[in-house]
C-alpha cells in the first residue's frame, strides 16, 4: 500500500512538472505521460468512496464547531410524530413567513373558513353578513370546478340563512354580556388639554 502511494506521488509530481512545461511547449511523449498521470490521479480519487468523503467532511465540520448551537439541538424536531399532512410544506411556509393571501385555493379557503365566524361577528348589518357568505360560497364552488391540481377542496359551503341566525344569536349574547367585566381605566387628559383647561 505504501509502495503504491509513493509511486502515485511520483507520478503526480511528474505530472505537475510536465504541466509547468506545457506553457513552453511539449513533445508528444510528454503529453502522453501527462495524460496518463492525470488519469491515474482521477482513478485514485475515485477509490476514495463517497461515504469516506462524507465521513471526513462531517468529522472536519464537527472539529471546527460548525454543528454547535444548531437551532433544534437537544430539542424535539417539530412535527415529528404528527399525522402526515400532504399540505405540510405550504402550511409551514405560510406560518414561517407569515404570508396571507398566497397559496392554493383549497388551503386559503380552509383558513378563511376557520376565521369566518369572527369576521362575521365584526360586521354590523345582516346585508354585509349575507353578501360575505354568498361571496364565500361562490368562491368555494369556483375552486371545486378548477382542475389545476393541488390539494383537494374540502371546504363546505355555508347555508346563508342558518349562518345569519347564528350571527344574530352571537350578537344578542354579546349585547347581554355585562359591560363591567373589564375595569375601566381613568382617562388621562392629553398634554394640550391640561395646558388649555388647566390642571384638575
Amino acid at each position: 500500500m505504501n509502495h503504491e502511494n509513493s509511486a502515485f506521488r511520483r507520478r503526480l509530481e511528474r505530472a505537475l512538472e510536465l504541466r509547468k512545461v506545457r506553457t513552453t511547449g511539449m513533445t508528444a511523449q510528454e503529453e502522453a505521460e501527462l495524460a496518463a498521470a492525470e488519469e491515474t490521479e482521477r482513478q485514485g480519487r475515485r477509490k476514495v468512496g463517497d461515504a469516506a468523503r462524507v465521513d471526513y467532511l462531517v468529522r472536519d465540520a464537527m472539529a471546527q464547531g460548525k454543528f454547535d448551537n444548531l437551532k433544534y439541538s437537544g430539542k424535539p424536531i417539530p412535527g415529528l410524530g404528527e399525522r402526515y399532512d400532504p399540505d405540510w410544506w405550504v402550511k409551514g411556509l405560510i406560518q414561517r413567513e407569515q404570508l396571507s393571501g398566497l397559496g392554493p385555493k383549497a388551503i386559503l379557503l380552509r383558513t378563511e373558513d376557520a376565521g369566518l365566524d369572527a369576521k362575521l361577528d365584526a360586521m354590523y348589518s345582516e346585508k354585509q353578513v349575507r353578501e360575505t357568505l354568498e361571496d364565500f360560497n361562490a368562491r368555494v364552488i369556483d375552486a371545486r370546478r378548477q382542475l389545476q391540481g393541488g390539494p383537494p377542496v374540502i371546504t363546505k359551503t355555508r347555508d346563508v340563512d342558518v349562518e345569519l341566525e347564528r350571527w344574530r344569536q352571537r350578537r344578542a349574547a354579546a349585547a347581554q354580556a355585562p359591560a363591567a367585566e373589564a375595569p375601566e381605566e381613568p382617562v388621562k387628559k392629553r398634554w394640550w388639554r391640561r395646558i388649555w383647561n388647566g390642571p384638575g
